[in-house]
């Protein structure tokens, strides 16, 4: 950023630890008075060289003129982003154009120092990108901007450290054995991995799931409906391609990338294999672990990111991902925190702010698109949102950001809702086809909730768990099935009695709601899964998420037996053979399995939902409790659903058989979902639940390192816990979430010990399903 503007450049004002104080001042008074204050640092690595691209800065520089340093750099103005400064500062200082999916955040590095005599103090935050190009960019093809760079040159990585390490006066001193350590250190990872131990660990990965085919009968099905079947199928792949934008902006263009090259190579065919598990370079077994770097990305191609030169065809580079999987996924911009999220609010009016909160919009920033509306990924129509705004984001409708996709599927719909045979069928996918289009999805979850048809399909966008900085915004899904009619006529006695159920909860009665709404149940053996399904496999889901469907009109379940019958053979009865005492291992059951599952997933639908705050104001529970609300609302599912089959047991409305069989079959269910990692929202749930439990000798580990239930304290652990989560819920009390969910989610040596054991026979952590009937439609 050029030092001689008209008005001097200001800067906001950081805490010590990095935080906004909501003061800025101008840059030279930061500087002289040492204030915390953000900048960014670019820089530009040539893949095939192994080089790093310098610049030296311009002599009229007042800190370290002269000298050579990062490819490019500069402060972050005030309200400014950091994405948007090392756009436009590349752009400025070297006349380099790139799109955001050029830059990669590698880490945050806070330089303290002082120069020029004391009068230059620099207490600053660096967001430090690489950009990864395939070659050196020819030095002809930078334009130089004179106030701020005086020349630029490559320089092999290993020899620029070596340089930083002998602190050669030619160069900007960056302490190479602290925290700038990490740029060496990044690099050198990802270009000297030996390629056998990274097929080993991928091998090793893939092994964690168990492949398994999942089919179902259709021979209850009309004809009309088997041509409904095939279109829906399709529809699903549609929102598989929405929900890889969502999880991040470069996704899709990675995913092609890797099945393009997934023949190159043993190793290049495991990427893939395990990348269509994950959906993402991001594992989510390993706590969303990257097992994939920028350099395994895809390679972009710009011919006029810079000044042409003759001879060279353009620039070419990786589109990037940042090692740690973003909180907001692609639903906000990259470098939006929860600080200027929360100012854009309250400058809003009421019907903005629920459009702000919205399941069904994604954040922007107005800057993005100002930058240069050649780098735009997409047009984005309906600016008014911006008119007189003075802050940098704004809201766009789903139907909007995704509407060539959700065109698409709406097509696919209304041609399976012509063709489908019931009427209830055909009303649901209508009333879907025209939410894409609309955005509002109140009709279409309620015909989806009303659906009465052999042929099943849950299908839009449901789930918030992507979206870990409030929740707030929902993933695309599908889910296409056949209804198995015996199980979903025995599983009626759920959905009759969730309104004595919420009656009896274990919490204060002034908390209870007098509306709860019997939840139907079905369920249903799946024929095909899309859009928000990696990782761990669900054996059941209870929607719709939004409030307003719930409190009017309660919610509804499905359940996937075949999923379940696969989970409970291959991964749940070899974790009781190995993790629970001899005499106990004959009460985990499939029965008591799945009807814990069924509990778990009418326990979402009754507890707190709408609220009322200590002030008086109405508000929801997920509102309240933001990032915290879905693991404290698994963990209250699976809990309460254990108090639920005592109490219907006790009603003598179930067999007294299943007493003792739920408790030992949760015993070992803990096992398995905690596998699944605590960065996880069920594995969450299930670490609070069996350290709770364990802690209250409800859980015993004897000393040949199996577990117990001990009966006469399981009864009491679970109603205890049951209280304090649905009474936090109540109160909207994110304080005491957090603590909650600090003291129990932890990873405790009995835990451990288990885990052990688990991996040490290679018990897989959960399924990885084929789809034979799918696959033959799709063809």
């Amino acid at each position: 950023m050029a030092e001689t503007h008209l008005q001097e450049e200001h800067l906001d004002v950081l805490t010590k630890t990095g935080q906004k104080t909501g003061v800025s001042k101008p840059r030279g008074d930061v500087h002289r008075d040492g204030d915390y204050h953000r900048a960014v640092h670019v820089w530009i690595f040539a893949e095939s060289t192994q080089e790093l691209l310098l610049q030296r800065r311009a002599d009229c520089k007042d800190s370290w003129p002269g000298l050579w340093d990062i490819s490019s750099a500069g402060h972050i103005s005030a309200g400014d982003s950091s994405l948007i400064t090392a756009q436009r500062e590349l752009h400025e200082e070297l006349g380099v154009n790139l799109p955001k999916d050029a830059f990669e955040l590698i880490f945050v590095f806070l330089q303290e120092c002082v120069i020029n005599d004391g009068t230059f103090i620099n207490n600053e935050y660096n967001d430090v990108y690489l950009i990864t190009t395939l070659d050196p960019i020819p030095l002809e093809a930078f334009m130089l901007q004179e106030t701020e760079v005086s020349a630029v040159k490559y320089i092999a990585y290993e020899e620029y450290r070596s340089l930083l390490a002998k602190e050669d006066p030619d160069y900007v001193p960056y302490d190479i054995d602290g925290q700038y350590s990490q740029l060496f250190d990044i690099i050198t990872q990802r270009y000297k991995e030996n390629t056998m131990e990274r097929s080993l660990s991928l091998q090793k990965k893939l092994r964690r799931y168990a492949p398994v085919t999942l089919s179902a009968e259709l021979t209850g099905l009309s004809d009309a409906d088997k041509e409904a079947l095939g279109l829906l199928i399709k529809a699903a792949t549609v929102m598989d391609e929405i929900f890889h934008w969502q999880v991040w902006y470069s996704n899709p263009v990675l995913r092609y990338w890797l099945k393009k090259q997934s023949d190159s190579s043993e190793l290049d065919k495991l990427k893939w294999m395990y990348y269509l598990i994950n959906k993402s370079p991001w594992s989510c077994l390993d706590e969303n672990e990257a097992f994939l770097t920028t350099a395994d990305s895809a390679v972009k191609f710009l011919p006029h990111a810079t000044k042409p030169v003759t001879g060279w065809k353009g620039l070419e580079y990786k589109a990037a991902f940042p090692m740690l999987k973003p909180p907001g996924a692609n639903f906000y911009p990259p470098d939006m925190d929860k600080m200027e999220f929360k100012l854009w609010k309250s400058s809003l009016t009421e019907k903005q702010q629920k459009e702000a909160t919205s399941f069904f919009t994604v954040i922007k920033r107005q800057s993005e698109f100002s930058l240069d509306s050649s780098l735009s990924d997409h047009r984005v129509d309906g600016t008014n949102h911006l008119v007189g705004s003075t802050h940098d984001l704004y809201s766009v409708p789903y139907s909007e950001e995704y509407k060539s996709y959700l065109v698409r599927a709406a097509e696919l719909l209304h041609k399976a809702g012509d063709v489908a045979s019931s009427h209830s069928l055909k009303r649901l996918l209508h009333s879907k086809a025209d939410a894409f289009l609309s955005n509002d999805y109140y009709e279409s979850d309620i015909a989806w909730m009303e659906l009465d048809s052999k042929l099943d399909v849950t299908i839009g966008p449901y789930e918030t768990y992507e979206d870990t900085i409030f929740g707030y915004k929902a993933t695309f899904e599908a889910f296409v099935g056949v209804r198995d009619d015996k199980a979903t006529a025995q599983l009626k006695l759920f959905g009759d009695n969730l309104r004595v159920l919420e009656q009896n909860l274990p919490m204060d009665d002034a908390y209870k709601s007098k509306d709860v709404i019997a939840a139907p149940i079905r369920v249903i053996q799946l024929v095909y899964n899309a859009g928000d399904v990696k990782g761990p496999q669900t054996v059941a889901f209870n929607l719709p998420n939004d409030e307003l469907i719930v409190k009017d009109r309660g919610t509804s379940m499905v359940m996937l037996k075949n999923v379940s019958e696969a989970k409970f053979k291959h991964i749940l009865q070899p974790i009781a053979e190995v993790c629970v005492k001899e005499e106990q291992q004959k009460l985990v059951d499939f029965d008591s399995f799945f009807t814990h599952t069924i509990c778990h997933e009418c326990c979402h639908g009754i507890g707190p939902h709408t609220i009322r705050l200590p002030d008086g104001r109405e508000s929801t529970v997920r509102l309240e409790l933001q990032e915290l609300h879905s693991a404290l609302e698994e963990a209250k599912a699976d809990i309460v659903g254990l108090w639920t089959l005592k109490f219907l047991i006790g009603q003598d409305l179930l067999s007294k058989s299943l007493l003792k069989s739920m408790y030992v079959s949760f015993l070992a269910g803990c096992f398995r979902s905690i596998r699944f990692g605590l960065e996880e929202a069920h594995g969450k749930g299930q670490a609070l639940q069996f350290n709770w439990l364990f802690e209250k000798e409800a859980f015993i580990l004897h000393s040949d390192d199996t577990f117990s239930v001990d009966f006469a304290k399981v009864e009491g652990a679970v109603e205890s816990l049951s209280r304090e989560i649905l009474t936090i819920q109540a109160r909207g009390d994110k304080e005491a979430a957090s603590l909650l969910l600090q003291k129990y989610c932890k990873m405790t040596k009995p835990l451990m010990v288990a885990l052990q054991k688990l991996e040490d026979i290679q018990v897989p952590v959960d399924i990885a399903p084929t789809f034979p009937i799918a696959n033959e439609l799709l063809k």
